[in-house]
């Protein structure tokens, strides 16, 4: 078992790996969603996200919030991790559940560890700067009643980002959070980038339990009891049978809109909300075009599959700016530009790089259609 190379306070990451990542359509499927994908390198999106956690937290002290599709490969992809700590949700509810109930498990067993939330399918360019700002929160959350959120400066104005407002600086790097503004529409994004005091919310988020249980009692009072008693079950028979009856009647909300919004709204100097600058080349790798963008800038061929021979004179003519992902055939590109070609075993797709964002209708008109087989 891998243990922690810089300890410090006790540090419990709790792992968010339930979605779906329809955007990543073919290649990502109900059973096989965006998080459990090799997006990024050999491992999967999930098993990087772990990987960076532990230089700062025993594998023991890990949770992951899934599926009940996804529980195996989860299990599968994580070893090290004990199963009784990977959960399934009977039904998706959301981020602020999942918090908060992460907070009511913790609460129980450490209520004064630094709990840390963490999406299962962003990626970190830079892991050594993500462990010193991680340190840096941690140390801020354990410091008080604080939520610390991890906030990345914008570099266009982008309508599908919760922004973070700040204010004060406290040590040079840490700001009080004066304001949450969850996606806005691009006149405004567009003034947001220009003031130079708005952050990207990247969705990870630091506090002691107790202070989170605390904020989820506050905020969430019809929620809260279901999931202090789901948590409360565990360990026991009982468990399973109370997170499927009382799980589902949580209600379906962000923890941006349960949690951080309202409280923001005390006042930066009332609120115990801290963002701390994500300095460390973070993505959420949104779509299709994004992966594309992604990888150009490290100056890799944007192609994918063992026999896309895009450097070789006779498949490419012409063709600029395209995606490619198949596997098991040459591709030839001839006066194209900026598409985006992705096969995944009985399906291939064929779309624009401008397009990329609404492969997740489309999956949604497939569901509508009942073309389960293709989901």
């Amino acid at each position: 078992m891998k243990r922690t190379l810089y300890p410090i306070m006790d540090f419990r990451p709790f792992i968010l790996a339930g979605g779906s990542g329809t955007r990543f359509w073919p290649r990502s499927r109900r059973n096989h969603p965006k998080q459990m994908l090799s997006l990024d390198g050999e491992r999967s999106m999930l098993q990087q996200t772990v990987d960076r956690l532990l230089p700062l937290a025993d594998s023991e002290h890990i949770w992951v919030l899934t599926n009940e599709w996804l529980r195996s490969p989860v299990a599968e992809q994580l070893p090290a991790v004990p199963p009784a700590q990977i959960l399934a949700e009977p039904v998706a509810r959301n981020t602020a559940p999942a918090a908060g109930l992460a907070a009511f498990l913790l609460e129980r067993q450490a209520p004064d560890a630094v709990l840390g939330l963490f999406p299962a399918d962003h990626t970190i360019a830079d892991a050594g700067g993500f462990l010193r700002i991680l340190r840096a929160g941690c140390d801020l959350a354990a410091a008080g009643q604080n939520i610390v959120v991890l906030g990345v400066k914008p570099n266009h104005p982008e309508t599908g980002y919760g922004y973070i407002e700040t204010g004060e600086k406290l040590d040079g790097t840490s700001s009080r959070v004066r304001r949450f503004t969850e996606k806005p529409n691009l006149e405004r994004a567009n003034e947001f980038v220009a003031s130079g005091n708005y952050f990207w919310n990247s969705g990870m988020f630091l506090a002691t339990a107790r202070t989170l249980a605390n904020a989820m009692r506050e905020h969430l009072p019809e929620t809260a009891p279901y999931l202090e008693e789901i948590a409360q079950a565990f360990g026991t028979a009982e468990f399973a049978s109370k997170f499927a009856a009382l799980y589902p009647q949580c209600e379906n909300i962000s923890i941006d809109y349960a949690i951080i919004e309202p409280r923001s709204a005390k006042g930066e100097h009332h609120s115990g909300m801290y963002c701390l600058p994500a300095d460390f080349g973070w993505n959420d790798l949104g779509s299709w075009a994004a992966l594309y963008e992604h990888k150009l800038s490290r100056g890799r061929n944007v192609r994918e599959g063992d026999n896309v021979m895009e450097t070789q004179a006779e498949s490419l003519l012409e063709a600029h700016g395209n995606y490619v992902h198949v596997p098991q055939k040459h591709v030839a590109l001839v006066g194209v530009d900026n598409l985006v070609v992705v096969e995944a075993g009985d399906v291939l797709l064929i779309t624009t790089r401008a397009g990329c964002q609404d492969v997740g209708k489309l999956v949604k008109q497939m569901q509508q259609k009942n073309q389960e087989k293709l989901i």
